[in-house]
Formats: C-alpha cells, structure tokens, sequence
C-alpha cells in the first residue's frame, strides 16, 4: 500500500501524461510560428500583465535575466515585442506586447482549442463538464486561483 491517498499516484501519472501530450503539441504548432515554448510563455505574460521590464518578466517566467534579455531580442527581430523606454525614468525599458504578438497568440490557442476540440468529440456533455469541475477543484487546491 502507497503512503499517499487513494487515487493519487494514478492522478499525478494521468497529469503528468496530459501535460507531456499537451507540450509536445504545443511544440509542433510553435514551430510554424518559428517560436520556442519560453518565448511563447513570454508572449502569454505580456498579454495578461501588460507591458513589464526584463526583470519582471525574467522573475515571472523564471528565467534569468540574460536568458529573458536573449529572449527578448527574438521575439522583438520577429516583431511580437517592442522595447520601451519609462516615460518617467529614461533608463528603465519595458517590453510591450505588439498586434502581430497578439496573433500569434490567438492562432496557438485556437489550434490547441481546436485540438481538445476533436479529443473531446466523443465525450458527453455532462462528462466534459465533470472534468473541468474537477480540475477547477485541483487549481483551487494548488492555490492558483
């Protein structure tokens, strides 16, 4: 018998399978758009956070600094980012989230929605339902929301 409670090496295992599947997913639609996992995970804190300095984002993205500055400089050549300077203090720069950034992410999530879309085709209504109550509870529990 497990030191853990019921069910939760069998919850942890399915997890962490969906989450595999779900990266490796992601990857390949990345790749269209000629853009890394962390940099898109940098687009998608731009979008929720507004425009941020390389320190926030690094400390937000849990990245270092240098590797969040690199970062940076490809998503600004690909035109998803703009640096800008503080209008109060000239040293200051922050990263700002432009249109074609927020295409790209628009296009990812609707391909991935479109993805659950057709793995969930075959699943009831009141099934599906059950599924985001619990994962809603899970996400509550974990503090995230």
């Amino acid at each position: 018998m497990s030191t853990y409670g019921e069910y939760v090496e069998e919850i942890e295992k399915s997890l962490r399978l969906v989450a595999g599947t779900v990266r490796r997913r992601g990857r390949v639609l990345l790749r269209s758009y000629d853009i890394t996992s962390p940099q898109f995970d940098a687009l998608i804190v731009l979008n929720n956070e507004g425009e941020l300095t390389i320190g926030e984002l690094s400390s937000k993205l849990y990245l270092a600094y240098s590797t969040t500055t690199d970062l940076v400089d490809r998503l600004e050549r690909a035109g998803y980012v703009a640096r800008q300077r503080d209008h109060l203090d000239r040293r200051v720069v922050r990263v700002q989230l432009r249109e074609a950034g927020v295409n790209v992410i628009e296009s990812v999530l609707v391909a991935r929605r479109a993805y659950l879309d057709s793995v969930l085709e075959n699943v009831d209504i009141e099934s599906r339902k059950n599924i985001l109550h619990s994962l809603d509870l899970l996400l509550m529990n974990m503090g995230n929301r």
